[in-house]
């Protein structure tokens, strides 16, 4: 199993559900953070002054596939939130050596 944890921008995360959807991944977890890559944030104008924005509002996506599925899911993952501008986001693969439901104390490899 592979964990994938995806950083993408707040208006997409739509786009990657659905994305997912389409290959039966049903399961994720969302979770709104903030932070900056290469582009280091930005300034905005807040009654008359100037600010730096340094951390960007972001959305963390994360499921866990089967190995066999991984590549597909980052595949629609990247296409989804993919718009050609800087601050599209991350995806980082982890992998899942067991996991645990809660409810019943089943292990799953």
């Amino acid at each position: 199993m592979k964990l994938i944890k995806s950083i993408v921008r707040p208006n997409k995360v739509d786009e990657v559900k659905d994305a997912l959807a389409r290959l039966n991944i049903a399961g994720m977890t969302v979770t709104e953070v903030r932070g900056h890559g290469k582009q280091k944030g930005h300034t905005a104008i807040y009654r008359g002054k100037e600010y730096n924005v340094s951390l960007l509002p972001k959305m963390e996506v994360e499921v866990v596939v089967a190995d066999a599925l991984a590549d597909e899911a980052i595949k629609a993952i990247v296409d989804a939130a993919r718009t050609g501008e800087i601050g599209d986001g991350r995806v980082f693969v982890f992998p899942v050596l067991e996991s645990y439901r809660i409810r019943t104390g089943e292990r799953e490899v």
